[in-house]
């Protein structure tokens, strides 16, 4: 990289992912740093250092929470959390919820916000700079947002292709009268335990929607419709994020309050619905014996990891675009509590909605119940046709689908150009000339690694991948996240970079927690994860062998990178194998300059590329 090499200023380049300094001394580093093997010092009559070139920001602190809010409520608060509340005790699930969310959720996203904003870096760099034998981990990071990039947009074409559906005279899902119903097992409500019915529906998703295949070893040809929904969703991202948080950070006005509009209006609705208090007291009502389960503690906690987004990279990146002083305190309870807030709330709009079509099909409330996709694509579609004006309530309800998926896909995407950006900056803008060629390019590389998931075998895919990223994945990169801030880097100096932000240092609460409950608490759910593993299924389909092993090959792509990163670390030190891991566990954060950290210096070159990408 060697971005800077040219100044004769030390300083630190968030462009150069090695953190070193163009006259190969870090003021702030341990002795053991090694010096830029491409420096060199400027001679007379070279041009003289450009000007500091601070770091982009948010143009507002608003939209900086907005868009945190954003990313962490999304498609999961709408369909996972109420399914795992009712399956896992109802009432009784929210102890486990906020224990984990207190001890884990709330320190760690305070801790990614502090080494975002501190570092003025992407999670692959902030993460090198504060452990550089986990270094690794923020590749991974990056890694595991990219491949959900690939597929989680695939729900938005998906989101795109009900509201479209919505403008018809009649909802098609509404009936068995259309050409893809099979029309000797199709129920115009629900079936109940009639195993060989479906609902209309689950008819429409199924047969009119995915065009389902047999199995994931039938994969069929492309769904063209989708193909479109999707190159669709994928231009409406990049629109948005092209020019990086100055874009980005204006349409969360729209799309992080748009979708609250739309659950108090359904609430306040579903709530006058008869059978309503129905479902919200299956929701509610507690089964304390759950308490005693492991696994309701699992999903508690996996629960907070995936809907808040720790272990991602994501919260990270758009922390690295606060101004220095920013209170993230503040911010971490704001979009903490919200994120909560919008699960409970969106538990009471779900439940209330499956009481009442269990009161109008005179079936219980479980039998009307799912998880995943079914629960937006299949019952609430179903809710729809049976209220005034369905299609406008339609329309609204996938708008809102749209926008919190959009929110969530922008935080995602942003990683990715992130990471490019702070490691490969100069080099990538002299081939790709404007960073807003290198979004479109990262755009259209997630587009095809998604038309798999649109053929007619794709949901069979997209259930593969959700599994063993989502859930697999995940839980090993949050603990070794964990391990390298909180136990190797140190509460100690985690502390002291806080104080330098904020003014004060943080309270016991956050040290007693990253010193001690988060990490054994995400050890504890890393092992119970191993041990109660399960291979992916989809509804009553079985993933063949390959299959499974396929899915493992795709947790290995962000993993792998954790025990890569600590090898090319120790081998790339000097001296004794002590020595060398002596080094790779320093920290070369700058703790004691006056200065606020990493100020971004460019010479004349780099400063013209980046100047013409503006």
């Amino acid at each position: 990289m060697g971005v800077g090499a040219e100044n004769t200023v030390p300083s630190r380049n968030p462009s150069n992912p090695t953190g070193e300094y163009s006259d190969g001394k870090d003021p702030g580093c341990a002795p053991q740093q090694r010096p830029s093997a491409n420096t060199s010092v400027a001679q007379d009559g070279d041009p003289p250092p450009a000007a500091p070139r601070k770091r982009p920001t948010w143009g507002r602190r608003l939209e900086f929470v907005l868009a945190s809010v954003g990313y962490a409520v999304g498609l999961g608060n709408i369909w996972r959390f109420p399914h795992l509340c009712y399956r896992s005790g109802g009432g009784a699930f929210i102890i486990p919820y906020f224990t984990m969310l207190f001890l884990c959720g709330i320190p760690l996203l305070f801790m990614e916000y502090s080494i975002g904003q501190y570092t003025r870096l992407g999670p692959v760099h902030a993460l090198a700079k504060a452990c550089p034998l986990f270094k690794g981990v923020g590749v991974a990071t990056v890694v595991i947002s990219f491949i959900l990039c690939t597929y989680y947009n695939v729900l938005m074409s998906w989101a795109l292709y009900y509201f479209f559906n919505s403008f018809l005279t009649t909802l098609p899902w509404q009936s068995c009268n259309n050409t893809w119903n099979a029309v000797g097992n199709c129920s115009s409500g629900f079936p109940g335990n009639a195993s060989h019915l479906q609902s209309a529906s689950q008819q429409f998703f199924d047969h009119r929607l995915l065009e389902k295949s047999g199995g994931i070893d039938e994969v069929g040809g492309i769904r063209w419709e989708l193909f479109g929904l999707l190159l669709l969703a994928w231009a409406i991202v990049y629109l948005c994020i092209f020019k990086g948080v100055k874009s980005s950070g204006k349409v969360v006005y729209f799309t992080a309050i748009f979708p609250y509009l739309v659950l108090f209006a359904l609430l306040i609705n579903n709530v006058q619905l008869p059978g309503a208090k129905n479902g919200i007291l299956y929701f509610l009502t507690p089964v304390w014996s759950k308490l005693f389960e492991v696994k309701v503690w699992v999903n508690a906690a996996a629960q907070v990891f995936n809907s808040i987004g720790i272990g991602f990279g994501s919260m990270i990146s758009m922390a690295s675009y606060n101004k220095f002083d920013n209170n993230i305190l503040r911010d971490t309870l704001i979009v903490s509590l919200t994120n909560s807030a919008t699960s409970i709330m969106a538990g009471f709009v779900i439940f209330s909605a499956i009481g009442y079509m269990a009161h109008i099909h005179n079936l219980p409330v479980d039998n009307i119940a799912t998880d995943g996709p079914g629960l937006v694509f299949v019952v609430y579609p179903e809710v729809f046709s049976t209220l005034p004006v369905p299609q406008l309530w339609a329309a609204f309800f996938f708008l809102m689908l749209l926008c919190l998926g959009l929110d969530s896909q922008f935080a995602m995407a942003e990683v990715a150009v992130t990471f490019v950006m702070d490691g490969f900056g100069p080099r990538v803008l002299r081939f790709f000339k404007r960073q807003e060629l290198l979004v479109l390019a990262v755009c259209l590389a997630c587009f095809i690694l998604g038309i798999p998931h649109i053929t007619k075998g794709g949901i069979y895919v997209f259930q593969l991948m959700d599994h063993y990223t989502a859930v697999v994945s995940l839980m090993f990169l949050a603990f070794f996240e964990v391990l390298a801030v909180c136990w190797i880097f140190g509460v100690k100096r985690l502390s002291a970079m806080i104080k330098r932000m904020l003014g004060k240092a943080p309270n016991i609460y956050f040290r007693v927690n990253w010193l001690v409950f988060s990490p054994l608490l995400v050890l504890i759910i890393l092992i119970s994860s191993i041990v109660q593993y399960t291979p992916a299924h989809y509804g009553t389909y079985t993933y063949p062998v390959w299959a499974d092993s396929l899915g493992w090959g795709i947790s290995l792509l962000s993993i792998v990178w954790i025990p890569l990163g600590a090898i090319h670390e120790i081998y790339n030190n000097k001296g004794s194998f002590l020595e060398k891991l002596k080094t790779a566990v320093t920290p070369t954060i700058d703790l004691e300059s006056e200065d606020e950290p990493y100020e971004e210096k460019r010479s004349p070159e780099s400063e013209a590329l980046f100047t013409s990408s503006a």
